[in-house]
């Protein structure tokens, strides 16, 4: 990596959060019931005074701090991260550029397709080197420990231990939900496949790497 393939990246990471949240906003339109993640936040807000939006920043941080522990690195995607998916994504719900739909297998097909938007996404970011956010560094250490597993089954066991977290403590559930959990590994591990993207083979940058490799002559 040189200064000018960071530079190029930072586009390359934004606008692959601009891929990846248009795919949220189809599992969210689709209206069959909340993401793994969000049920979580939905259940964690019954248990505490905090409310959904709090307890998913809350959450965040406490993801943050796992990563941290599992040695991955924070680096400018990270920041990037942190400050662009959610807007993009309220962008897209504000804007809702899709009719909403009543047919429960129309709601799944968008659902898939926002999975594969999601996966997509997530190549153009992770591939920059410039490091993930939160949840998918997560994803990205979890599957170094884990490495005879294809990254699609550790996705599917991350957001399924979530998903069981979120019930357990009373987060709103529905056939999306359901969809979304087993759905978000496969769709992952078969666009990867077909593209042959490995997101644990990525040798990311930190912000202090990054920041000293700009820094070089």
């Amino acid at each position: 990596m040189n200064r000018k393939s960071v530079i190029l990246g930072w586009p390359k990471i934004v606008f692959g959060l601009l891929v990846f949240s248009l795919g949220v906003h189809l599992t969210i339109r689709a209206n069959l019931g909340l993401a793994p993640w969000d049920c979580l936040g939905m259940g964690i807000s019954y248990h505490t005074p905090l409310n959904y939006g709090l307890a998913m920043t809350s959450m965040s941080v406490i993801i943050l701090l796992i990563d941290v522990l599992l040695k991955e690195k924070i680096g400018f995607g990270t920041i990037i991260d942190a400050l662009l998916t959610g807007n993009f994504v309220q962008m897209f719900n504000d804007i809702d550029p899709f009719p909403e739909t009543k047919n429960i297998f129309i709601g799944i097909l968008i659902i898939v397709g926002g999975l594969a938007l999601m996966a997509i996404g997530q190549f153009f970011y992770m591939s920059s080197a410039q490091c993930c956010g939160p949840r998918d560094a997560l994803l990205v250490g979890l599957g170094k420990r884990l490495r005879r597993l294809p990254i699609g089954m550790v996705q599917i066991l991350l957001w399924g231990t979530v998903l069981l977290i979120g019930w357990l403590l009373g987060g709103p559930i529905g056939i999306g939900t359901l969809v979304s959990t087993f759905g978000s590994g496969i769709v992952m591990q078969l666009i990867y496949t077909i593209i042959r993207f490995e997101p644990r083979n990525v040798a990311h940058k930190s912000v202090a790497e990054t920041v000293k490799l700009l820094r070089s002559r």
